[in-house]
């Protein structure tokens, strides 16, 4: 059996459960607005901390601006150590739009306005949600550095970044996380995954429950999860806490039911061999 650690300490001081809540799922229908039953959202924002989430992950462009203003609603007066990791740099010019937006300016603007709406006078970890191409790397990253030196923000993260941007990053900031695609199916970023583990930066899988062959009816996760007693979502979370120890999986969820059974993922453990048979590839 593995000997899995709990915990991860981001940038040496914020220590924080390695399974944490993705609230992007709170918002409505295409994360545009509020959903059809906001008070159900505030249940289950309120009920993840019950469960002992204290790191629970949103962004500026969720809603957008909706979503940090439900998990205040929700949370305040937050508990002591309870962590929300903000993002920006991606815009919403209208419900089924992404765009990168990486103007000093605006980001600036947009660290000042989820100040605002989470309610707090610093925001424990803030990420740049894209790196925008049309704007150098170097301006986007200089802003966040200098948000820091202000005390707006106590750490800097990344996402959907290469290897090379990491580096590139920490030469005007202490990268402490690195928010990417990853799950059991999808493991297009395992080199990231791979310099975040040697570096001791966290990695924050972001749709992290497997589709696709693993996770189908016949498919090694059902193998597993019948083997483990648990459900194949759990088995797909449980694999990625295995991983490495610098993953904290953020899945997420509008239903309390749902939430609970991801949340049951931490008492898992795979054999090495469980483990083994579902690294491989589909």
């Amino acid at each position: 059996m593995s000997d899995r650690p709990a915990t991860f300490t981001l940038g040496g001081d914020l220590t924080v459960n390695r399974l944490g809540f993705g609230a992007m799922r709170l918002t409505g229908e295409g994360n545009w607005g509020l959903p059809a039953d906001p008070e159900n959202a505030l249940r289950v924002a309120r009920r993840a901390v019950e469960l002992g989430v204290d790191f629970i992950d949103t962004a500026d462009a969720y809603g957008p601006g909706t979503n940090e203003k439900q998990l205040a609603e929700a949370l305040q007066p937050y508990q002591d150590g309870l962590v929300i990791a903000t993002k920006a740099g991606q815009s919403r010019p209208s419900r089924h739009e992404w765009k990168p937006l990486g103007r000093p300016e605006y980001l600036r603007q947009q660290c000042e306005l989820s100040l605002r709406r989470l309610g707090v006078e610093r925001i424990d970890l803030y990420q740049l949600h894209r790196i925008d191409p049309q704007v150098p790397a170097a301006d986007q990253f200089g802003v966040l550095a200098q948000l820091q030196k202000e005390g707006k923000v106590r750490h800097l993260g990344l996402s959907e970044v290469t290897v090379e941007e990491i580096e590139e990053a920490r030469g005007h900031f202490d990268v402490v996380s690195v928010q990417n695609l990853f799950n059991l199916t999808d493991r297009s970023h395992e080199a990231v995954l791979e310099h975040c583990t040697r570096e001791n930066i966290a990695f924050i899988p972001w749709l992290p429950i497997a589709r696709g062959e693993h996770a189908a009816a016949g498919g090694p996760l059902a193998g597993v999860a019948r083997e483990v007693g648990g459900t194949p979502a759990q088995v797909s979370l449980a694999w990625l806490l295995r991983r490495s120890p610098v993953v904290i999986p953020i899945p997420g969820t509008s239903s309390v039911t749902h939430l609970e059974e991801n949340m049951g993922a931490a008492r898992i453990e795979l054999t090495d061999e469980q483990f083994e048979r579902l690294s491989r590839p589909a």
